[in-house]
């Protein structure tokens, strides 16, 4: 079984088209989970349309690494996808060009191309196209990682959890910590999704003052 979590607040306009994406996969033994922080718009009720196992926690206790730790406890698969609740799946062959990648042990996680919509941001769209190109690439130092769209090794997870000290860019702090162990990550074009805010956010100042925050603490890390 492959598992896929979903982290969600307010996503109704996105949901239903992310799950439609996930219903058209050729990887049919999945199970979805949809971890929902307090949604006011009817988000709950599309999860429950389409037959996922729904988390939800309040305002007051969200944290991002505390959701994904959340969702991939309760989750049955050895391999879990991790998707933003407005992270679109291109194709039909997005998970099986993640599932690719994990015939070797060695390989503790993938993360999948970001591409943006026509009416995204300007800035978005540079950031995208500059970040998430159309080479593979092995990783075993560079601890750039993105769980908008991405798959990790659940083995893994259970010794080295989200660390929830972190409400956000937990990623990269994972993945730090996962290639310290001589792990690898993969970056993997073809399991690709459609992002329609990107990674910078149309460059929003007050979420980038405390991604680089969380980044200098990462970085000052010595393990």
């Amino acid at each position: 079984m492959i598992s896929i979590v979903i982290r969600t607040k307010n996503e109704r306009y996105w949901l239903e088209r992310v799950l439609k994406a996930i219903r058209l996969q050729g990887v049919k033994n999945l199970e979805t989970i949809v971890v929902d922080n307090n949604s006011k718009d009817g988000t709950a009720s599309i999860a429950s349309k389409y037959d996922c196992k729904l988390i939800r926690f309040s305002n007051k206790k969200f944290n991002y690494s505390k959701a994904l730790n959340m969702g991939i406890a309760q989750s049955k698969g050895g391999l879990v996808a991790i998707l933003s609740g407005h992270a679109i799946p291109v194709n039909d062959r997005w998970l099986e060009g993640f599932i690719a990648n994990f015939s070797s042990k060695k390989v503790a996680a993938c993360y999948g191309k970001q591409e943006p919509l026509p009416d995204s941001n300007i800035f978005d769209k540079r950031d995208l196209w500059t970040t998430f190109g159309p080479e593979k690439k092995i990783q075993t130092k560079d601890y750039f990682f993105h769980n908008a769209n991405s798959m990790i090794r659940k083995s893994i997870w259970k010794k080295i959890p989200f660390d929830e000290s972190l409400n956000g860019v937990e990623d990269r702090d994972w993945a730090r910590k996962v290639l310290k162990k001589g792990y690898s990550i993969i970056y993997e074009p073809s399991a690709s999704v459609y992002h329609h805010h990107g990674i910078h956010q149309a460059g929003d100042r007050e979420r980038c003052k405390r991604v680089v925050k969380i980044i200098e603490t990462i970085r000052s890390k010595k393990i």
